[in-house]
């Protein structure tokens, strides 16, 4: 089973009480919907938040923090063109959980099978909301992990084609998303996303970054 953050945990960071503050201010509450709305495509008529209907599959997806030098990032992987589904775009490791495992851990098996990381390395902070991904038809629950130094990635090529790290500082301080046109089965909408080292993100990765902004800023939001 995977450990539980513990508030002796060290990072790197110059706050070793930051994994054990945001794994506290997860289980008071999340914010959901209300921190993400903003960054939600366009026509999604709020299904995302829906309850999944008949027939859904599961997912879990790990949002994992590390500290680099004096700064807190959350690790992506942006996906090779040739995959038949969301081929380019950028995600968190994760995938569909296998008969009889849990979010939790189903979200360590797939970083371990995608950037080689070992579960033993990793702690759970907690998790996010779920996000109904309608198109696909996934519950997708992400959950939130640290790991107390820069990881060693070694990455399946096949399933990854660039591991991206993003400033937790920057993501904290953008409250509106930047905007761009999707063009799909005859329809334009808007997407709302978050930039990464020169790629997009956006839809349900991009939402769930919104809500860890949003207990992020909480953590790390200094008392007068």
């Amino acid at each position: 089973m995977p450990e539980t953050v513990d508030s002796n945990d060290n990072a790197s960071s110059g706050d070793d009480q930051l994994p054990a503050r945001l794994a506290r201010r997860i289980s008071a509450g999340l914010p959901g919907a209300a921190a993400y709305a903003s960054f939600t495509p366009e026509l999604a008529y709020g299904r995302h938040a829906s309850p999944p209907g008949p027939g859904f599959r599961s997912a879990a997806t790990l949002v994992l923090c590390f500290a680099r030098g004096h700064q807190w990032h959350v690790v992506l992987t942006l996906r090779p063109g040739h995959l038949p589904s969301h081929a380019g775009q950028v995600c968190f490791p994760g995938g569909e959980l296998e008969t009889g495992e849990t979010p939790e851990q189903a979200a360590l098996r797939e970083l371990a099978e995608e950037l080689g990381i070992d579960a033993r390395q990793v702690v759970l902070l907690g998790r996010l909301t779920p996000i109904y991904i309608f198109a696909s038809h996934f519950l997708v629950t992400p959950m939130v992990g640290w790991i107390n130094s820069p990881p060693d990635f070694r990455r399946d090529s096949n399933e990854v084609e660039k591991v991206l790290e993003l400033p937790l500082a920057q993501l904290a301080s953008l409250h509106r998303p930047n905007l761009h046109i999707i063009d799909r089965r005859g329809l334009s909408f808007a997407a709302p996303h978050v930039e990464c080292q020169g790629h997009r993100v956006w839809g349900a990765t991009c939402m769930m970054l919104a809500e860890l902004a949003a207990l992020w800023r909480d953590v790390t939001r200094r008392s007068p």
